[in-house]
């Protein structure tokens, strides 16, 4: 497998905790973002929405964090992370869709503002990103994990990169116990890997 990565994206970091997660290894090809490689041509036969990350594994390439994260869960990880039952899937596809709709509306863009000097609607972002904690809060203060009461899923990978980088976007955390609790226990889970600014 081959992962095409940049360090300081937390959708490719997503991929690559998961592949650590799972005790898988892909080799690590990093993108020229700053030269826009992931505009060249050669990226968007790959990727048509010239976004990062993207995996290859044998003839597939495959774009978008959380696709990723469902491919390597079926094809190269145990059923625990996502499980054959339709209750367990309908919980994790909406965490997955909440990941890429408000957790990157709101955290995500909140760091991007802060951290690269995106032209963003700073207040706006700001708003969503309080809203997202106190939501994710609020549902870890009656759940151990985000979809399955007992055990991690694709979903809790999926939240956690932006969720842990919200200071990162202006967004602390000290008021959000529960969030902060699922924080250290993903960081405590064998496998566990760091990323730039966690």
């Amino acid at each position: 497998m081959k992962l095409h990565d940049l360090d300081l994206s937390g959708n490719a970091y997503k991929v690559r905790l998961f592949l650590s997660l799972i005790g898988r290894e892909a080799t690590l090809r990093p993108v020229d973002f700053l030269n826009r490689e992931h505009k060249t041509q050669a990226f968007l036969r790959m990727n048509p929405r010239g976004q990062i990350p993207v995996l290859e594994d044998g003839e597939l390439q495959l774009g978008d964090s959380h696709a990723i994260l469902v491919y390597l869960a079926r094809r190269h990880a145990g059923p625990e992370w996502y499980p054959l039952d339709p209750v367990s899937q309908g919980r994790i596809a909406y965490w997955l869709s909440y990941s890429a709709n408000e957790v990157q509306n709101g955290p995500a863009s909140a760091r991007l503002i802060t951290r690269f000097n995106l032209p963003l609607d700073r207040e706006q972002t700001h708003q969503r990103g309080l809203e997202v904690l106190r939501l994710v809060d609020r549902h870890l203060a009656e759940h151990r994990w985000l979809a399955q009461g007992e055990q991690p899923s694709i979903a809790d990978v999926a939240l956690y990169p932006y969720l842990a980088l919200a200071p990162e976007g202006g967004l602390a955390l000290d008021h959000y116990p529960a969030l902060n609790a699922w924080i250290a226990r993903i960081r405590a889970l064998p496998g566990y890997i760091p990323m730039p600014g966690l």
